[in-house]
């Protein structure tokens, strides 16, 4: 275990949050977001436009399909193409497989459900260029996990061919942060405290929101007829309850959810790549998409 690096990447992220504001306004937030976590050498990317909606292609020297659509992180206020570039190009190579990730809409400018709605749009276009659903993975951290999850359950709705497996790393999946681990693991987890998720929460919902809906936490979810699950997390993450609670509903329900719980480990650490748990996390995560697709292919 990388203890010195973990610790290393705790006072990075305790020194650059610690210094942010109430006077800073949300594009300054997002933008040393970006900076903070953003490659050092941008990766070799093809930017398209899915209406309104900018997205990527990562790993483009791999076939056109099978791919993984990529839903990042960052609370819902924050987060991009640009921070999350170094682990999608990372994870593409792990995979083998092209991806694609979207710059969805962002609050409080754009409350629920606008991000769903820009979500289920890249979907449905992924779709309609020819990609079937079974050459096609969810992949997503934070709160991109839990929108790749509400995108399933709104495709389904909507009557469409679903993916064929699903990727979650770090996943927030209940906005109301009630559970246990908020308070045993409040003092190792540097980027998702209680507060800071009601904050959160509060901003994405609007006034009168609730936070309990299934499409704000998919954790309340209609959670049968999932595809299998991959779930990699830390040991140090306040929302280690959530991921727990969520792996037990969808079994009871007859679904499959691999979980990964990596020691030492804090929220979406695959985001610093200095650490030796994200290329294994990364390692696990390619091997899970590749198998998931060879099974498709041999059915």
């Amino acid at each position: 275990m990388s203890y010195n690096a973990v610790d290393l990447v705790k006072s990075r992220a305790v020194e650059e949050f610690g210094s942010w504001t109430r006077s800073m306004t949300m594009d300054e937030m997002r933008r040393r977001f970006d900076n903070f976590f953003g490659p050092r050498v941008p990766p070799k990317t093809q930017k398209i436009m899915i209406g309104d909606i900018p997205a990527a292609w990562f790993g483009l020297d791999f076939p056109e399909q099978p791919i993984v659509l990529y839903f990042h992180g960052g609370g819902f206020q924050m987060g991009s193409i640009r921070s999350h570039a170094g682990l999608i190009d990372a994870l593409s190579d792990a995979a083998r497989a092209r991806v694609l990730a979207f710059d969805y809409r962002l609050a409080p400018e754009h409350i629920f459900p606008a991000q769903i709605e820009d979500s289920l749009t890249v979907y449905r276009w992924l779709l309609a260029s020819g990609i079937p659903a079974e050459k096609v993975v969810f992949a997503g951290d934070s709160a991109g996990a839990g929108l790749a999850l509400v995108t399933f359950f709104r495709a389904r709705e909507a009557g469409l061919s679903l993916p064929c497996g699903m990727v979650f790393l770090s996943p927030w999946l209940d906005m109301v942060p009630a559970r246990k681990s908020y308070e045993t693991r409040a003092r190792l987890d540097p980027l998702t405290q209680r507060e800071k998720v009601k904050f959160m929460a509060k901003l994405y919902l609007g006034a009168g929101g609730d936070p309990t809906h299934p499409l704000v936490s998919p954790i309340n979810g209609d959670l049968s007829g999932l595809p299998p699950i991959l779930i990699h997390i830390g040991d140090h993450e306040t929302i280690m309850d959530d991921a727990l609670e969520f792996v037990k509903r969808v079994e009871a329900e007859g679904g499959q959810v691999q979980l990964r719980i990596w020691d030492q480990m804090i929220h979406h650490f695959q985001l610093f790549p200095e650490l030796d748990e994200t290329q294994k996390s990364l390692e696990g995560v390619g091997r899970f998409i590749r198998e998931r697709l060879s099974v498709m292919r041999s059915v």
